[in-house]
């Protein structure tokens, strides 16, 4: 019998602990503006504001909410929650002000840690959201209702604070999904489903304690904050870059001997685009470098474009919030070198090691393996979200809608004979712009907020640039006098810009159901008809 003593936690903190062990005198962290911090130097700086959110009074299990860019305050937050037995919840700083009322009263956090370049945003809220504290980072500038976060952190000592006895079925994290019917979910992850999804990362993206990860996509989004904890505890070293540019991203490629980076199929294309501008700049430092993309598939031309053009390799990964994010990856050089390589780079690929993947018909039965039947993807794995935030029927339906004991993805497939995916269709409504997603039922909603406007739809069209972005078809009322540019400016004024129509059209009526539901796969049939799949 296998002693109890053997059966370690997997808590998210092992990662950092690994790195200061190991790794603790070399750089492990080079922030936007080129400060070098060493494991030991950034561990430092975690326990301080470890024990000033203690000294503000928070405890185990209580929410810390962060709305910033990428940036060792990001990191920080991450790890002084984890050790404390708290949990993390990171925001989508490109929101409005007004959208950010649902997401504090939601998950109700007892303190707030906000970039000084979006206190603005969370200003109005300060007198009625639940959080008792609002940090403001770096904290120059800011007014006396905040507090100056590298002023807290000077008042404490860098030892390790006591940790609480975390448990891996512990709360981690609270991650907040775009939301398809109405207002966004949180996915809560526990600190096992966070430290397993980091173990099989690291495998199918091949990361080494030499790799230096230039930080391209955005840290609150799954594909960007999920990773934190792989190149930590590998050893590699984080390179952060706050806003994306072109420009820079091969400046700092070049300076640091990046090896690794994120890249949406939306900013391949834009860095494709400044090297074609660009010929003269160098692609790559001493090392090859790999891009780990995600969202909707790049394209075929691109994918051949980066790896022929640039000379890095493409390792293209699937998956939601709920799932880590990843349950499948198309990095199989047998199966490349045996068939049409940039096909299978441009699929979701198979699953990863230890996730079990199923393509269902309506009924729950799997689909024939031929690459033509289609299906909803489910899937069973660690990594797996434990539930929706205080969303109980939510929780259920996406555990057993077609299918007992298997999450739903909402996302529609056919799979091959050797199992490989591809995605056909999404049965959720969402439109994936940029590799963003949004809700095309939350834009229709802000429509309908218009007085001139009878009914509305919003489908996802093919865009050259950004794979898919929204189309608004709106039927006016009677006598009104609308056009598309004041319909654009309307959903501007309140919802985050890359959420908003870039072109609206106007019809006489929308096809509907018998029971009243506009038939949205009929509406975007003619935009996509041209195409063997409705996606991008």
């Amino acid at each position: 019998m296998v002693s109890s003593t053997m059966k370690l936690p997997m808590l998210t903190t092992d990662y950092l602990d690994r790195a200061i062990e190991l790794y603790g005198d070399q750089v492990g962290v080079i922030a936007d503006d080129g400060t070098a911090y060493t494991y030991r130097e950034f561990a430092d700086r975690i326990n301080q504001l470890s024990r000033a959110l203690l000294d503000l009074g928070l405890e185990r299990g209580d929410r810390v909410a962060v709305l910033t860019p990428n940036s060792h305050w990001f990191m920080e937050a991450l790890y002084a929650t984890m050790q404390l037995g708290m949990l993390f919840v990171p925001y989508n700083f490109r929101l409005q002000p007004n959208e950010y009322d649902y997401l504090l009263n939601d998950a109700a956090p007892e303190a707030v840690i906000v970039d000084d370049a979006f206190t603005d945003k969370v200003e109005p809220h300060l007198d009625t959201a639940p959080a008792d504290h609002f940090i403001a980072n770096p904290g120059a500038s800011v007014g006396s209702d905040w507090l100056d976060y590298e002023g807290l952190l000077s008042d404490y000592s860098a030892d390790r604070p006591d940790r609480p006895d975390i448990q891996e079925t512990d709360d981690a994290t609270i991650l907040y999904t775009s939301g398809t019917t109405g207002d966004p979910k949180g996915v809560v992850h526990t600190h096992r489903i966070q430290h397993y999804h980091a173990l099989i990362h690291a495998h199918h993206m091949e990361i080494e304690d030499d790799d230096t990860w230039l930080w391209t996509s955005p840290m609150f989004h799954i594909n960007g904050w999920g990773h934190i904890y792989t190149l930590t505890g590998i050893g590699g070293q984080h390179v952060l870059l706050r806003d994306f540019d072109p420009g820079e991203v091969f400046r700092r490629i070049e300076k640091y001997d990046v090896s690794v980076l994120g890249g949406a199929p939306t900013v391949l294309n834009l860095l494709l685009n400044h090297y074609e501008n660009n010929p003269d700049i160098a692609t790559t430092g001493e090392k090859p470098v790999r891009v780990e993309t995600a969202a909707s598939p790049p394209p075929r031309s691109t994918i051949k474009a980066v790896e022929e053009q640039l000379g890095w390799r493409i390792l293209h990964a699937y998956g939601l919030t709920e799932t880590g994010p990843i349950i499948t990856t198309s990095n199989t050089r047998r199966y490349q070198e045996q068939a049409d390589k940039y096909g299978i780079i441009n699929s979701p690929g198979f699953a990863c090691l230890n996730t079990r993947i199923r393509v269902v018909d309506r009924d729950g039965n799997d689909v024939p393996l031929d690459d033509e039947t289609m299906g909803e993807i489910i899937c069973q794995g660690n990594q797996v979200l434990d539930r929706y935030w205080e969303k109980p029927a939510e929780t259920e339906r996406a555990f057993n809608d077609r299918v007992e004991g298997w999450f739903h993805t909402g996302d529609i497939a056919t799979m091959d004979e050797n199992r490989m995916l591809t995605i056909v269709d999404r049965k959720k409504d969402v439109i994936i712009s940029g590799g963003e997603n949004i809700s095309s039922i939350e834009v229709q909603d802000v429509l309908y907020e218009h007085p001139d406007i009878e009914q509305a739809a919003v489908i996802a069209i093919p865009h050259e640039k950004w794979g898919e972005t929204p189309l608004a078809l709106v039927v006016p009322s009677e006598s009104a006098d609308l056009t598309e540019e004041n319909v654009i400016e309307f959903t501007r004024e309140r919802l985050a810009h890359y959420k908003c129509p870039t072109e609206v059209e106007f019809c006489d009526a929308l096809p509907q159901t018998a029971t009243g539901k506009i038939q949205k796969y009929e509406l975007r049939q003619k935009y996509w008809e041209d195409r063997d799949r409705q996606v991008a």
